[in-house]
């Protein structure tokens, strides 16, 4: 029986951006399923609560409309320890890739207990226009134990603390613009017709 490839994306989505969508598709196109989640991350302030998160991240993957995409909230943790740990036992035989963005790598070999989960899992990371990844950074994860896969694939740059400070509505994802509005989300009101 041929393991299932699984690729694990966690994001704040705070809010998605076009950028996670792109990721997802070509996620969609590399690996069998796809799972993802919003989560807080420690190191980070959040524009809007967890559950406000999840649901703007839902309407992304009901866009999105693939059977292979699993939005996976149970997966959620502040610590990536737990939530491979939650992945492992939901799907004991896949081999599961822990995949981020390049503008996480340097950060991830200081994030808790890094060094007994990094030596556990594959990690692929996705380049994303305007935060480069550096060879200091993989060789960091390298030393930390990581198995560590650069995916060849083109994420615009598209940051969610852009949209935040200054919203530009064609960088978010056609699903998720209505509910920033309908929520009156990073302070945007709707206009008066």
């Amino acid at each position: 029986m041929v393991q299932q490839r699984i690729a694990l994306f966690g994001t704040s989505a705070d809010p998605p951006t076009r950028g996670h969508q792109a990721l997802l598709e070509q996620l969609l196109h590399r690996y069998d399923r796809v799972a993802t989640w919003a989560s807080d991350n420690p190191m980070k302030q959040h524009g809007a609560a967890l559950s406000v998160r999840a649901m703007l991240l839902k309407a992304l993957v009901e866009q999105l409309n693939s059977s292979n995409l699993d939005l996976a909230q149970d997966l959620s943790s502040p610590f990536t320890m737990v939530t491979l740990q939650r992945a492992h036992q939901r799907w004991p035989q896949h081999n599961l890739v822990f995949v981020v963005g390049s503008d996480l790598a340097a950060q991830i070999p200081h994030w808790k207990q890094a060094d007994q989960w990094l030596s556990q899992c594959h990690m692929a990371i996705a380049p994303r226009q305007g935060w480069p990844l550096t060879a200091m950074a993989l060789a960091d994860l390298t030393r930390c134990g990581a198995s560590v896969e650069v995916l060849d694939v083109e994420i615009p740059a598209s940051a969610s603390s852009e949209q935040r400070r200054a919203p530009q509505p064609e960088l978010v994802p056609s699903a998720v613009w209505p509910l920033l509005l309908e929520h009156n989300l990073y302070g945007l009101n709707p206009t008066p017709c």
